[in-house]
């Protein structure tokens, strides 16, 4: 089965986004065909647990809040956090995918380690390459003022996630201000501990485990999906905040197919690839630690798109015998 490592690393960083004044857009939903919003609607409904960003789940003395996040900033997500921050207070502990020490030194390796970062021996990514699709890599590092010749030294699956940022993105200096990082701050106002649900070594390990061929290969596939407009930010946000995770998942899904061109059976398998790899590999390797969480009350921080699905964190919390309940947000 194909890994499709360039397409997870474009959709774990682009899905989560928000528009916000940097990068102000509409709602694409809107343009589409009244079946196709149907069939849309009807395949995220078949999901198990498909809409809500804060669920409760209770197992004896254990109650775990979950919340589905935002990793960048968006203006409502103010009065949001403002309605967290008694349940952030009272809690024993507050979990993240990565909390912000673990976070902090993820991004000092892959930034400081050039055999991390960069190709450091044989071909670069223009000898990796078509003429065409390097042209095309080229011209959309232009537009984020990155040297083209910086470019092809990078690892396929770091010039991948730069370029996965529209321009808007890297120009607005509150980019990251997403609803993690403001409940970890509402967590080191209150003294809450913060842990992380895995390791920066665990998430590299997912993005360097195919071969470097095969990543140049696939952000070459995947050129056209670089750079997610506001447009498409403006859609995933407005699904976040009428909490329909699963309707975004879906929703994403067929966008990107849409815009890389390529037919269901090739871009079927790299989909399901990703949905395996970044997101039902990672949420069970979480749920060894949220399983782990006993007689306390805890809350677990990670990215909406994670919560739903038969592998999503609430069904697999269902399966271990904790009653779910979904709560405001």
């Amino acid at each position: 089965m194909a890994s499709m490592r360039f397409l997870a690393v474009f959709l774990f960083l682009t899905m989560p986004m928000a528009a916000f004044a940097a990068c102000e857009g509409r709602d694409q939903r809107g343009d589409l065909p009244n079946e196709v919003r149907a069939e849309m609607e009807r395949a995220a409904a078949a999901i198990p647990y498909p809409e809500g960003n804060h669920w409760v789940a209770t197992r004896g003395n254990t109650v775990l809040h979950l919340i589905g996040t935002l990793h960048v900033n968006d203006p409502r997500m103010g009065l949001a956090a403002d309605r967290l921050e008694p349940l952030i207070e009272r809690a024993s502990s507050v979990w993240f995918e990565l909390n912000p020490a673990d976070l902090a030194a993820f991004e000092r390796e892959v930034m400081s380690n050039p055999k991390v970062a960069l190709i450091t021996e044989g071909p670069t990514l223009i000898e990796l390459m078509s003429e065409e699709g390097w042209k095309r890599i080229a011209q959309a590092l232009a537009e984020r003022n990155v040297p083209a010749w910086m470019g092809a030294k990078m690892q396929p699956w770091v010039l991948g996630a730069v370029l996965s940022l529209p321009p808007c993105l890297l120009r607005d200096p509150e980019a990251k201000q997403g609803m993690d990082k403001r409940l970890s701050v509402l967590a080191d106002m209150h003294d809450v501990p913060q842990h992380s649900l895995e390791t920066g070594a665990e998430l590299l390990a997912l993005f360097t485990a195919t071969p470097i061929e095969e990543q140049a290969r696939e952000l070459e596939m995947f050129a056209d999906n670089l750079g997610a407009d506001a447009d498409q930010l403006a859609t995933l946000s407005a699904m976040y905040f009428e909490e329909r995770h699963a309707e975004f998942m879906e929703f994403s899904r067929r966008d990107a197919i849409a815009r890389s061109g390529l037919s269901p059976e090739v871009f079927d398998p790299l989909w399901d690839s990703f949905m395996v790899t970044l997101v039902e590999g990672r949420n069970r390797n979480w749920m060894r630690h949220i399983l782990d969480i006993r007689d306390q009350t805890a809350v677990i921080a990670v990215g909406a798109g994670h919560l739903h699905g038969e592998s999503g964190l609430l069904n697999l919390l269902a399966l271990e015998g904790y009653l779910l309940e979904r709560a405001a947000f």
